[in-house]
């Protein structure tokens, strides 16, 4: 030990686990990853493939253009790929027309909802979509159906107030990146004003989601600060940041890497809390420890919430490759 680690404060770090990646950011990235390897550069995906800059610029360099609409795509024979947040069915419709090729990351728990808004529709419920405006999950459930047909909730009072043209007829679904204790609530509120609401067969908030949340809620109190890393147009990230000062964390912040984090509020503190939205690499997470660990004597306390083993197929043209 030299001098300086001497008198380096201590600073214990709990790792929230789960953390980080889940199957379907996995899933999307390698969908682009082994586009590039089997078709080579470049390869153009619509929107970023998931919400972290650091990801984005990686696959950037490997050769991937990242567009906001399809008509931004040269004429020609590239892949073009769908992000895993979802796309509106007008989009593979408009690519269809375009005879683009064309790959949707679409992740499968968002294609779930999907699905159950196309059903609802079919049997002629009234939908509730509980989400945020202009994320672009919640562009894509909306745009399954004709405009108008979903409505969207993003508040207590947007459930309070609203008016359905079928009161006893409805339906709710919802965005899988929310935070699980804003949504219970909006949920209370819809089932209280009309009891006959049908609910989803299975939570749409997704595993990956609720577990983060979870690891987050069993740290917060413990914990002076927490730092989640992700980035700020990442929901899943936001909703972690703030779980985490709703479950008793002082202070809690959304960094995207080491680089960002305002040294003037961390001051002093013994225990931090460290988390990662699902689409946060886990090379950020070391690096912002690192950080801590030049300026503190660090020791790291994993504190772990729930086994993650869930794995999503990828789609057929692509599945040789991986094989390789």
């Amino acid at each position: 030990m030299t001098e300086l680690d001497a008198i380096k404060p201590k600073l214990t770090v709990l790792l929230c686990a789960p953390r980080g990646f889940c199957a379907g950011v996995d899933r999307a990235i390698q969908i682009v990853e082994l586009a590039l390897e089997k078709y080579g550069p470049p390869v153009y995906v619509r929107h970023e493939i998931v919400h972290n800059k650091f990801v984005v610029e990686g696959l950037r360099a490997k050769g991937a253009v990242f567009v906001e609409e399809l008509d931004e795509i040269p004429a020609g024979d590239r892949p073009v790929i769908f992000s895993a947040h979802g796309v509106p069915k007008s989009v593979p419709a408009d690519a269809t027309a375009r005879q683009m090729f064309f790959l949707d990351a679409t992740c499968p728990l968002v294609s779930k909802v999907h699905k159950e808004a196309m059903i609802h529709h079919k049997r002629g419920r009234e939908i509730i979509l509980i989400g945020h405006a202009g994320h672009p999950e919640v562009i894509g459930t909306m745009g399954q159906l004709p405009d108008g047909v979903v409505k969207l909730i993003e508040t207590e009072d947007d459930a309070r107030n609203f008016q359905p043209d079928t009161p006893d007829n409805l339906a709710w679904i919802t965005q899988t990146t929310l935070s699980v204790d804003d949504t219970s609530s909006i949920v209370a509120i819809l089932r209280e004003r009309f009891p006959d609401i049908v609910a989803p067969h299975k939570d749409d908030i997704c595993y990956a989601t609720t577990n983060r949340q979870e690891a987050v809620k069993a740290v917060a109190e413990r914990a002076e600060a927490m730092i989640v890393v992700g980035a700020p147009n990442s929901s899943n990230s936001q909703r972690l940041r703030e779980v985490a000062e709703r479950a008793g964390c002082p202070h809690s912040v959304l960094v995207q890497r080491a680089a960002d984090i305002d040294w003037s509020c961390f001051p002093d503190i013994s225990t931090l809390a460290v988390t990662a939205g699902a689409s946060a690499p886990e090379v950020l997470v070391e690096e912002i420890i690192e950080a801590f660990a030049a300026r503190y004597d660090v020791t790291v306390e994993t504190v772990r919430t729930a086994e993650e083993t869930i794995a999503f197929n990828l789609p057929r043209e692509l599945r040789s490759t991986a094989a390789e």
